[in-house]
């Protein structure tokens, strides 16, 4: 951890303070000598950072050398820090005197001598600051003198480190997809077992449920073993409901009830319940009589009244005979304590055979040949190393498959990391070797994932916004900071530090979690930086760290009885060092102002989710280093107090369904440091300040509401047009209403320039029972027409014509297209030669009543080729007047050479389209198709009916056929 904060504080020394603040430098005595001399004693220690890291792990008199290392550099981070706020502010003021002095002179007022004598005191006010802040570094620098002749005693090696960089791994790693680590070796035996324990009907005891536990050591693969079971097409056709649930340490009784309810019925009323009484009726109800099968993973408590709060073995005996409960645990005592030893399942060591081939499948996945080029002895001597753990197996096995030479796998095999015996848990071992194979960044990112609790589900985006407010990303271009991101994600994803990755529609990864022992590593390294406290444990909401040593805080479950605001000791100064605040399932109203105070070097403060939180301090304002704030599902938080906009330099905003949120501070403008601004969901929210107009590096913007009636304090959609380094997704609400100006504004965003954003979604205003049609839409919808660069478009409620979206050919680059409720529309765009097209969504077109060649994208003139070349997933919902889909005709095809969707897997027609008659021909010779669901269709149903339809012959070789019948519905 010291080597990748040393990099940053390197990089910070040499931009920061040279290139923003080179002249305030010059004006305080001896500063300039101080930094370099700072600068320079690191860089010395930097280049034993490598060998002290692996002492510390046995020699506690190393650990605390990079403890006061530590110290010295996170206190220059913050200096540094201030420092740059300061030249913030000043531009932040001088941009304000510029505009008022504009004002002063519209208005034809006069400016007496009261300003000058302001200036006069402010200039002051700014050299005494100066000063305070050379002092500081003085001090700093007479400390890191200390420190670095100390690193004599110990006689470290200087670092000899090699091999590839993250950025070289990236690139190759393009050529190949990740390695599916989940694969199972030589658990055939162990799973033949479980899913006949799963599928009989009774259960040996003669109960009509029956609890079966899976035991293991940590990384023995379990939950692997369940989930392969639990996605088993037998074992989901055999039960009515299936739940999985983690667990994990702490075993809330209220928290685990609640996961069950949300996976059997997400509307639920009753699951916002924080009462037994009322959830554990809630759950039975929706499992009675049903074959049932619940997957409790990782629990760890053998506390038998907790078992029985939670009631589940009465619940269960309400479900139908052969229901299952399957547990995961690393202890015995847990299967004793639930009273199933009989039907317990022992994952033991794997086989050194079985081992090997797991390690091959992954360390030589793409570079089969080196297996008997000599990589191939030495992969058999590291797995021997071991000891039959998967987990470690996966991990080596990531690790190596990068390392192109002999050498690089015959210094994992020789690691002296092999031979620590201080380390707690035998399977650190060669995480240790991973861990100390990734760039100090690389490192640094994943050890702040320790401020998470296990089986948390980690979202990518999230998590790279995290790692920007820690100064993790540190580039002179913020724009790469994104890129450089998920460039560490993805190495530690392909490094197993990552898994059960959470994939898109379209294959991106989203989200992931960490293994529990990949979870126990990084917490074992950063046990003395981030804490997680279970709040709920204690009655009261005062918080007590263990030492000053806390830079992350994590906090739990704090209580919402009695209601009030959470507090810190007042007397207390551990919280001073604390650089992210998480609360989690917590239900405080508010921070109390003297904790915010407090909290001084704040870089990330997590609120989300927090239900009664109903106010932000003012005090917030004077957390000048905070760079991410996340307020987003607190349902009564209607206001942000104006201090917010003195936070220079915050860079994410989050606000997401805070659904009361009436209106953001004015002075929005203020924050030119902001990046990120999300306000999706917050339905009170009229509109957003002015002032954001003027915020040219903002790149995330989720959510613009059009205003009906001008408002000259609400932002305008034309002033998103200086904001080009706009990404990632981007929703416009509400078009339509005055078509003019609407086509005027959006013509003015200049979405065509906007070469970074991928996503975009337009909606015009919703007008349910209205009998005439909108006017002016069309013109909007060509005015809309973004970069080519766009991966998923989606336009809903038009009142226009698809021959509006011309330009839609020009979109080379997308992937998914919904088109929603044009009720006006006659035909479908010509869609059929965009080439990276891959999912297609048409709903509630209701006024087309045949989709023909047009659609298709064939012409008058010849054409041969390939058509929808990518297309993976086509669907048709509510086409209440669709009669005729119309393939290529024997003219369309007598003179060409046409293929049509060679790609696509699934075909959905749903949603009542009750006119239309037939499948086209093309679709029966498409031998990609592996799901085809007809569903509100009666002609269709009659006629593709499964085994005997007329039509059954033309589609019976499709995998997954379901035709649902419609019932007494009228064939049209």
């Amino acid at each position: 951890m010291a080597d990748a904060l040393i990099s940053v504080l390197l990089e910070q020394l040499a931009s920061v303070v040279y290139q923003h603040t080179n002249q305030v430098v010059k004006l305080v005595s001896n500063a300039e000598e101080d930094v370099k001399s700072f600068s320079s004693k690191l860089k010395a220690i930097q280049a034993v950072l490598e060998d002290a890291e692996k002492k510390q792990v046995t020699d506690a008199r190393v650990e605390d050398w990079l403890e006061k290392l530590k110290d010295v550099s996170y206190e220059m981070d913050n200096v540094l820090d201030e420092w740059n706020t300061e030249v913030l502010r000043q531009q932040v003021e001088e941009k304000q005197e510029k505009e008022e002095k504009i004002a002063l002179v519209t208005k034809k007022k006069v400016c007496f001598s009261m300003p000058s004598v302001c200036f006069c005191i402010g200039q002051a006010n700014k050299v005494i600051h100066r000063h305070k802040i050379a002092r500081r570094i003085k001090k700093l620098n007479e400390k890191l003198t200390l420190i670095a002749a100390e690193r004599e005693i110990y006689g470290f090696h200087q670092s000899t480190r090699g091999g590839p960089d993250d950025q070289q791994l990236i690139q190759r790693q393009k050529t190949s997809s990740l390695v599916n680590v989940s694969t199972i070796f030589g658990r055939e035996e162990e799973k033949e077992m479980l899913l006949s324990k799963l599928l009989r009907e009774s259960s040996p005891e003669g109960g009509r449920f029956l609890v079966i536990p899976i035991v293991g050591m940590g990384g023995m693969g379990k939950t692997t073993l369940a989930q392969l079971a639990y996605n088993d097409e037998n074992v989901t056709a055999h039960f009515h409901k299936k739940v999985w649930v983690c667990v994990s340490i702490a075993f809330d009784e209220i928290k685990i009830a609640k996961a069950i309810i949300e996976s059997l019925d997400k509307n639920e009323t009753q699951k916002s319940s924080n009462e037994l009484e009322t959830l554990l009726p809630c759950i039975r109800s929706h499992v009675m009589d049903k074959k049932f099968l619940l997957v409790l993973d990782d629990v760890w408590t053998e506390d038998q009244e907790k078992w029985e709060i939670l009631k589940l073995p009465v619940i269960m005996q309400n479900c139908a005979e052969g229901s299952r409960i399957l547990v995961t645990t690393r202890k015995q005592g847990v299967v004793e304590m639930m009273g199933a030893t009989s039907s317990m399942i022992h994952l033991d060591k794997l086989s050194d055979r079985d081992c090997l081939a797991l390690f091959n499948n992954i360390a030589f996945l793409d570079r089969k040949e080196d297996e008997s080029n000599g990589f191939g002895a030495i992969g058999e001597e590291i797995v021997k190393k071991c000891k039959g753990l998967p987990l470690v197996v996966k991990t080596l096995g990531s690790q190596v498959r990068y390392k192109k030479t002999t050498q690089e796998w015959r210094d994992v095999l020789n690691s002296k990391i092999w031979e620590l015996e201080k380390v707690e848990e035998q399977v650190f071992r060669p995480l240790f070797l991973s861990y100390y194979d990734l760039s100090p960044a690389v490192k640094r990112c994943l050890l702040y994932c320790a401020i998470f609790p296990k089986d948390y589900n980690l979202k990518k985006d999230n998590l790279i916004e995290l790692w920007m407010s820690q100064d993790y990303l540190n580039l002179k271009e913020n724009k790469e900071k994104r890129r450089k991101g998920q460039n560490y994600f993805e190495s530690l994803a392909m490094r197993s530090f990552f898994q059960n990755f959470d994939i898109d529609e379209m294959g991106n990864i989203v989200g992931c979690k960490m293994h529990d022992i990949v979870h126990d590593f990084v917490q074992f390294l950063t046990k003395k930086e981030c804490i997680i406290i279970e709040a709920g444990e204690s009655d009261a909401q005062i918080v007590e760290l263990p030492s000053n040593k806390v830079r992350h805080l994590t906090l739990t479950n704090v209580p919402n009885e009695p209601f009030g605001p959470l507090s810190f000791p007042t007397s207390c100064d551990t919280c001073v060092n604390v650089r992210s605040l998480t609360l989690l399932d917590s239900s405080c109203t508010t921070i109390s102002p003297g904790s915010i105070l407090q909290m001084k070097n704040l870089r990330t403060l997590n609120l989300s989710g927090n239900y009664f939180l109903i106010e932000l301090p003012k005090e917030v304002g004077a957390l000048i280093h905070l760079r991410y704030m996340d307020l987003s599902q607190n349902c009564f938080l209607t206001e942000l107090p104006d201090a917010v906009c003195d936070l220079y330099n915050l860079q994410t905003l989050v606000l997401i369904e805070c659904r009361s949120l009436e209106k953001l501070p004015k002075a929005m403008g203020k924050l030119i440091n902001l990046k990120h601004l999300y306000v999706g969901g917050c339905d009170e929210l009229r509109y957003l300040p002015k002032g954001i107009g003027s915020l040219k590096c903002l790149q995330a913007l989720d959510y613009f509401n059009v205003q009906r009636h001008g408002d000259n304090e609400a932002l305008k959609l034309g002033d998103l047009g200086i904001m080009d380094q706009l990404q990632g997704s981007l929703e416009i609400e509400r078009l339509g209403e005055n078509a003019k100006h609407d086509a005027s504004e959006i013509e003015k965003a200049q979405l065509r320039k906007k070469e970074h954003l991928s996503h975009l979604v337009v909606a015009f205003k919703s007008e349910y029972g209205a009998l005439e049609q909108r006017k002016g839409d069309s013109e909007i919808v060509k005015a809309l027409q973004p970069h080519q660069n766009l991966e998923s478009l989606s336009i809903s409620h038009c009142h226009g014509t698809t021959e509006s979206l011309y330009w839609i050919k020009s979109l080379h680059g997308l992937r998914k297209l919904v088109l929603y409720e044009w009720k006006y529309c006659e035909l479908l765009p010509p869609l059929g030669k965009l080439p990276s097209l891959e999912i297609l969504e048409i709903r509630r077109m209701s006024n087309v009543k045949k989709v023909g060649v047009e659609f298709l994208g064939i012409e008058e003139e010849q054409v041969s080729g390939i058509l929808f070349p990518k297309l993976k997933l086509l669907s048709f919902f509510g086409m209440t007047k669709w009669e005729e889909w119309e393939g290529i005709t024997k003219e369309d095809s007598s003179s060409s050479e046409i293929t049509i969707m060679p790609r696509l897997s699934s075909l959905r027609i749903r949603e009542w389209c009750p006119k239309l008659k037939a499948l086209p021909d093309f679709l029966y010779k498409i031998t990609t198709l592996r799901t085809l669901e007809i569903e509100g269709c009666p002609i269709l149903e009659r006629d593709y009916k499964i085994g005997v339809g007329k039509e059954w012959h033309n589609i019976s070789h499709i995998p997954n056929v379901n035709v649902a019948t419609t019932g007494a519905c009228t064939i049209l």
